[in-house]
């Protein structure tokens, strides 16, 4: 899932820089290990098949590296290697940027004499922490956050830097309530709780970087820390010698999202959590996955270094988060079998409950929940989607998952209130050859951005965020000669 015109996407924020930023993003061998892992698994082989050919290629000898398979993912391949200003078209010749060439090969081999892979510390740390204690202090911090957008009481309120980047981001807004310090969660912030746990992290990053480009931080410099970040040892302690001053200034930013660990402000040495060493992963569920000891436990615990305790937590509620530990019947009634804080306040958003005990909570969705939730810019398909993403295995076994009377209604209560919608949008038209059109049409409802069209006038309506990538695929479309 995607939050509307809210990128999760670091690819999608990097498309967007010019080509100078490119440039010196290359010039670091972490920056350009990287960007690689982030590409698709044909990308990537594309990267590898260039790295160590001096001669020219042309597209034609790459169209023959291919099988029948990838024929049809090349040209998007292709595409994204120029957007990231890896690869070069011109003239039927494929050219690959030399600095990226140079820097990824020093990633690869071991050159260079930058130290972009950060500088271990060669003193011994007299308070060392060990991994159970990153991943506590990981969860405690991010959890912090998640916790307060969904308003549960015992919370600690943020830093206000989380708080300004949470309102900027327009994750929550001021309160329509008396108290005008506080904040609630949007329509945004609900879908950005639905993401895995790395999805979330680079949505919050990719908002900090809209920040730093106002605060008219060097963008680079913080580009390359956070891919820096994503190539570090976890359970390694770093000297902060080879950062630039911006970058230690984002260390204080960091610590506040769980992404590193300091034992207090202005220490020589810092530990990349657990979230900084799976940001370049390429798999959104490491983190997610390798976190789960803490996430479904009470992390109020306090947290402790050298291992004493900490990190433990109780493994059989995490399991039951995992697989679902929702169930939903007929008559609205809804049994939650977990304990976790965080999952029984995001319940709490749009169901009554009216039970709670040692491992379950008990509630009922009324018009009244459902209304208030929709007051809060949440809709209807994210409760029923967040449902269905949690439902208990047995409600799995059947098909529908969700009883039908309870959805409907659940539309039925947002149409009382949602009539008439509004959307940012694109309208495309004119198309000289039906088949451009249908081509076009079956590509924007394959990646769901299509939300209206008329085949017999040639004419269909876009999605604001998808704008991009349709006007990317017909004009490739439109450029080949030997579309039908």
């Amino acid at each position: 899932m995607s939050v509307d015109n809210f990128k999760t996407n670091i690819y999608e924020y990097l498309e967007t820089l010019p080509t100078l930023t490119f440039l010196r993003l290359f010039e670091k061998p972490a920056t350009c290990l990287a960007i690689f892992r982030l590409l698709p698994s044909i990308g990537r082989q594309i990267v590898m098949s260039f790295l160590y050919v001096e001669t020219d290629i042309q597209i034609q000898d790459v169209n023959n590296w291919v099988n029948k398979d990838g024929e049809k993912m090349l040209p998007e391949a292709l595409h994204k290697l120029a957007r990231l200003r890896i690869l070069n078209h011109q003239n039927n010749i494929l050219i690959m940027n030399e600095t990226f060439r140079k820097e990824f090969r020093n990633a690869l081999t071991g050159g260079g004499a930058q130290q972009s892979f950060g500088l271990p510390c060669t003193t011994p740390d007299k308070h060392s922490v060990d991994i159970p204690f990153l991943d506590q202090y990981a969860t405690q911090q991010w959890e912090s956050i998640l916790h307060y957008m969904v308003g549960t009481s015992s919370s600690k309120k943020p830093s206000r830097g989380v708080l300004n980047l949470l309102q900027r981001s327009q994750l929550m807004q001021p309160s329509s309530s008396d108290n005008a310090d506080g904040l609630q969660i949007t329509n945004k912030g609900f879908q950005f709780l639905l993401q895995d746990v790395n999805t979330q992290v680079w949505a919050f990053l990719l908002q900090y970087l809209n920040m730093a480009e106002v605060l008219q931080m060097d963008l680079v410099e913080v580009l390359n820390f956070l891919f820096q970040l994503g190539s570090l040892e976890l359970g390694e302690n770093y000297s902060v010698e080879t950062l630039t001053q911006t970058q230690q200034q984002m260390l204080e930013d960091l610590r506040d999202y769980g992404i590193v660990y300091q034992r207090k402000r202005g220490s020589r040495r810092y530990y990349p959590t657990r979230l900084a060493t799976t940001l370049t992963s390429g798999n959104m569920a490491i983190a997610g996955a390798a976190l789960k000891n803490v996430t479904a436990g009470d992390t109020s615990k306090p947290a402790t270094v050298n291992g004493a305790t900490g990190a433990t937590a109780a493994t059989g509620a995490d399991e039951e988060s995992e697989q679902g530990f929702i169930i939903l019947e007929t008559n609205y009634r809804i049994y939650a079998y977990t304990e976790s804080p965080l999952q029984i306040a995001v319940l709490n958003l749009f169901v009554q409950l009216q039970s709670r005990f040692r491992n379950m909570v008990a509630g009922v969705i009324t018009r009244d929940s459902v209304r208030n939730a929709l007051i809060k810019g949440i809709t209807a398909r994210q409760m029923i989607s967040y449902l269905e993403t949690h439902a208990h295995p047995q409600m799995k076994k059947k098909t529908p998952i969700l009883p039908l009377t309870v959805v409907d209604q659940i539309q039925l209560w947002e149409m009382e209130r949602c009539r008439l919608k509004s959307h940012e949008a694109y309208l495309y038209h004119e198309f000289n050859m039906q088949a451009d059109f249908d081509a076009a049409e079956k590509h924007a409802r394959d990646i769901d951005v299509l939300l209206w069209s008329n085949p017999k006038k040639r004419t269909m309506v876009i999605a604001h965020g998808g704008h991009d990538q349709v006007k990317g695929f017909v004009k490739r479309r439109l450029q080949n000669p030997s579309r039908g």
